[in-house]
C-alpha cells in the first residue's frame, strides 16, 4: 500500500523559509510524477509544483510561485522536497503531496498534509 507522508510544516514569520518533505513508501516510483498542492482556509486546493520521477527531473510550477518555490527529488530516498523562500501570510495553507504513475492522469495517491502558517 502506497503511503505519502509530508513533514516540515510549521509556524514561521514573513520572509522566512521552509523546506517540506514528502516521503513515499510502499512502492518505488519510476514513472509519472509527484506534486505539491496547497489549500488555504476557505479556498479551493491549488496546484503548486510537480516533478517527474524519470528523465531529467522536469519541473512545473504555478506561475505565481515560480522563483520563490523549488521542487526537487531524491530518488534513492523516494522523497520529494519543496523549498519555500520569502514566505508571506498568503502562503498559509495545508500543503499536500500527491503522486501518480502516469503523467497527465489523475493523482492516485495523496498525503495527509502538513500545515504551514506564516505570520506577518
Amino acid at each position: 500500500q502506497v503511503q505519502l507522508v509530508e513533514s516540515g510544516g510549521g509556524l514561521v514569520r514573513a520572509g522566512d523559509s521552509l523546506r517540506l518533505s514528502c516521503a513515499a513508501s510502499g512502492r518505488t516510483f519510476s514513472s509519472g510524477d509527484m506534486a505539491w498542492f496547497r489549500q488555504a482556509p476557505g479556498k479551493e486546493r491549488e496546484f503548486v509544483a510537480r516533478i517527474t520521477w524519470s528523465g531529467g527531473s522536469t519541473t512545473y510550477y504555478t506561475n505565481s510561485l515560480k522563483g520563490r518555490f523549488t521542487i526537487s527529488r531524491d530518488n534513492a530516498k523516494n522523497t520529494v522536497y519543496l523549498q519555500m523562500n520569502s514566505l508571506s501570510p498568503e502562503d498559509t495553507a495545508v500543503y499536500y503531496c500527491a503522486a501518480r504513475t502516469v503523467v497527465g492522469g489523475a493523482y492516485d495517491f495523496w498525503g495527509q498534509g502538513t500545515q504551514v502558517t506564516v505570520s506577518s
